[in-house]
């Protein structure tokens, strides 16, 4: 389909700005989980085991979304899913049992699975009408998102009550959502919502070598981000002793350097690859989350403004260190021989997901037995080995350049005014 180059922009506002409220949304409760684990009355160990069981709502999404994406369209199911999100975040602020968060959980990962592969099939749609790869500025859009949100809401956490928080933004993020959803591409412009989907079923446990060392790059890769996610502010208050305004900060540098690192991908590609640059990053970022953990912390017990400033700049360390993972293990997955990429990245992400499932469990055994700043080591070792795996990928890769991890697709036509 031809598109004028005006259609082209909106599509292209639309979907960044879906791509920033979504990183606002999932983020915002985030600085106020240690009040939410109070409120469903859980020790840390529980509060693993909801956090990595409920992931298994991810897999039950990932494995339906290409039946309702192909029926009903991207747009049309990336709007429902965000009003489900919203809904479920809002709902967090009112549970407080396990139980009723557990399923709340569950579904919030269930929709955030097919609203990911959605808004994400938008891009690979504007990746063939522009010819060439655009997708590292929708990412760096959603790490802007959760940095703003996590500012905002350490912020909010010092005089608004919980349940009001996670009223307010979750309800305007959706309100901004719908609004800016109106200009996403549309079935007939993205090629959904055309019926039943078309594939070749191929053995999974057949997949080549190399899906699983880039399934277990993504991972390692991976690991960092659900550990300061889940886990950073309990960190800041737990492991420094910082109050519910500044316990916000050390996800908050996290997050600012994501989007600075994701920002910076591909002008850097462009003279090394990107898994080299990864292998780099990986192993810096590794050794920044430990100088946090051996030094941060026991500064902080003497000095609370000195031990934040210290972690602050060892996450922003990590932070950048984490940018470039997920996108150097998706950029190999179009080479790897007899499947294609679509098959290639499906493959990995289940095996992601299965994986994180169980490491969740483990993080909240651990915090609850040696301490949450112990947790921080789930973190260490993994940007360690995705460093090191990265280095395996760039030592065997062929291509310097950064590769789309989409299917080569031709240029559609772009259209004048």
């Amino acid at each position: 389909m031809a598109f004028t180059r005006a259609r082209m922009n909106q599509a292209q506002n639309a979907v960044l700005a879906t791509f920033f409220f979504h990183g606002v949304l999932v983020t915002t409760y985030i600085p106020r989980i240690p009040e939410l684990i109070k409120q469903i009355g859980v020790e840390f160990t529980a509060w693993g085991l909801i956090m990595g069981t409920a992931g298994l709502g991810g897999l039950l999404g990932l494995l339906l979304t290409t039946r309702f994406i192909s029926r009903f369209g991207t747009r049309q199911v990336a709007l429902v899913c965000s009003v489900v999100l919203a809904c479920t975040v809002i709902g967090f602020g009112f549970v407080h049992d396990p139980i009723t968060f557990f399923f709340l959980q569950a579904l919030n990962n269930f929709v955030g699975a097919m609203y990911v592969i959605s808004v994400n099939s938008q891009t690979v749609a504007l990746q063939k009408a522009m010819n060439r790869v655009i997708i590292g500025k929708f990412h760096a859009a959603w790490s802007l998102g959760t940095a703003v949100s996590s500012a905002l809401s350490g912020y909010l956490s010092t005089f608004l009550p919980l349940q009001t928080h996670l009223l307010i933004i979750p309800s305007l993020a959706l309100i901004c959502f719908v609004t800016f959803s109106r200009g996403m591409l549309t079935n007939a412009e993205d090629g959904h919502g055309q019926g039943k989907p078309k594939y070749k079923p191929v053995s999974f446990l057949k997949s080549p070598p190399q899906v699983w060392l880039l399934s277990a790059g993504l991972v390692t890769g991976v690991i960092c981000e659900v550990t300061m996610g889940d886990w950073s502010a309990v960190f800041a208050q737990e492991g420094l002793g910082l109050g519910l305004g500044k316990a916000a900060i050390p996800f908050t540098a996290f997050s600012t350097a994501m989007i600075v690192g994701r920002s910076l991908i591909n002008k850097l590609s462009k003279r090394w690859h990107l898994s080299s640059i990864s292998r780099i990053s990986g192993i810096s970022g590794g050794l920044a989350i430990l100088f946090a953990i051996l030094v941060g912390v026991p500064v902080s017990n003497q000095d609370l403004d000195s031990g934040l400033v210290i972690v602050a700049i060892c996450f922003a360390i990590a932070g950048l260190g984490a940018a470039p993972m997920v996108p150097s293990f998706f950029s190999v997955a179009g080479n790897v021989k007899g499947l294609n990429t679509a098959q290639v990245l499906a493959r990995m992400n289940l095996v992601n997901s299965v994986t994180i499932v169980f490491v969740k469990i483990a993080m909240g055994a651990t915090a609850d037995s040696a301490g949450v700043v112990a947790t921080f080591m789930f973190a260490v070792v993994s940007m360690l080995a995705a460093g090191v795996i990265a280095g395996i990928v760039a030592r065997d890769s062929k291509r310097r350049e950064l590769e789309s991890p989409y299917p080569a697709t031709g240029a559609m036509m772009i259209l004048e005014d």
